[in-house]
């Protein structure tokens, strides 16, 4: 019986979902990134000018962190950046929440009225962080495009 980190099936489901999470949190904040600094100072954590390099360049590491689960390109990186990215914002929001902050989360829409933080998100993130994890520690390969770009390179012939 395979362990459930060699699992191809399991290993799969849950590229896709984490993958499409990251992908899908990223497209709204790469496209309004003023809006999503917004979103970022109202956590009070960073300075104005840091919550505006962060909108700027979070939102597309999201996404290429979220391609690179799916697709199974420098997999092991990008299973580690959506681990931090999530681990970070579970303890942003928990930290809001004990300030007593009410605040949109700024996940997947800048709209201020949308994504309210509270300790739902904490879990749903704990569990992205939970999913990366085992995506970081998983054996499997089989439908990672690096392995199969591996097997297709010819191997060097001797002379």
């Amino acid at each position: 019986m395979k362990s459930v980190l060699s699992n191809d099936y399991l290993v799969l489901a849950a590229r896709v979902f984490i993958g499409f999470v990251f992908v899908f949190a990223s497209v709204d904040k790469v496209a309004q990134p003023d809006e999503f600094a917004i979103s970022i100072d109202n956590y009070k954590l960073l300075t104005d000018e840091m919550a505006t390099l962060t909108a700027t360049v979070l939102p597309w590491v999201e996404l290429l962190s979220g391609l690179g689960i799916l697709a199974g390109v420098y997999f092991r990186g990008t299973s580690l950046l959506a681990s931090m990215m999530s681990l970070i914002f579970v303890l942003a929001v928990g930290s809001a929440l004990a300030r007593g902050l009410d605040i949109s989360c700024g996940c997947f829409s800048q709209d201020p009225n949308v994504g309210k933080i509270n300790w739902e998100k904490i879990v749903q993130n704990i569990l992205l962080v939970g999913f990366s994890l085992y995506l970081l520690y998983s054996t499997s390969d089989r439908f990672k495009l690096e392995h199969l770009l591996r097997r297709s390179t010819p191997k060097d012939s001797p002379e």
